[in-house]
């Protein structure tokens, strides 16, 4: 039996059609017990662990001193009312906001901090 070479296996395939390239995929797969599919990746890389997150959740963690301050932010980050806004200062640690831009957040969270209180970005 001769050798057939890399280039006219390339050329053979030029000739074929998507779908006898998809069948002939399909019969390697099965005679040599091999996947074609892409492998997934088990654990993130350096690269994927440096990569900012789109999507961040701002807390309340301390409402300080300046509790009115505090409470007169949260209802203008949230739109609540006074009463469900100085209900969640108060039972701290309270969500502020979820899935929002990390911009977003870090501009929260210089507010909340000018009138006394103790963020995390999450």
């Amino acid at each position: 039996m001769a050798k057939v070479t890399k280039e006219q296996i390339i050329e053979t395939l030029k000739e074929m059609t998507l779908l006898e390239i998809n069948d002939l995929v399909k019969e390697i797969e099965t005679a040599f017990g091999v996947s074609a599919a892409a492998p997934v990746a088990v654990a993130a890389g350096p690269a994927a662990a440096e990569a900012a997150p789109t999507s961040v959740t701002i807390s309340l963690v301390d409402a300080g001193a300046q509790k009115v301050a505090v409470i007169k932010a949260f209802r203008e980050a949230t739109g609540l009312g006074l009463m469900e806004a100085k209900a969640a200062v108060e039972k701290t640690p309270a969500v502020i906001k979820e899935n929002i831009k990390p911009e977003e957040a870090e501009e929260l969270k210089k507010k909340f901090e000018a009138a006394g209180a103790k963020v995390k970005i999450g």
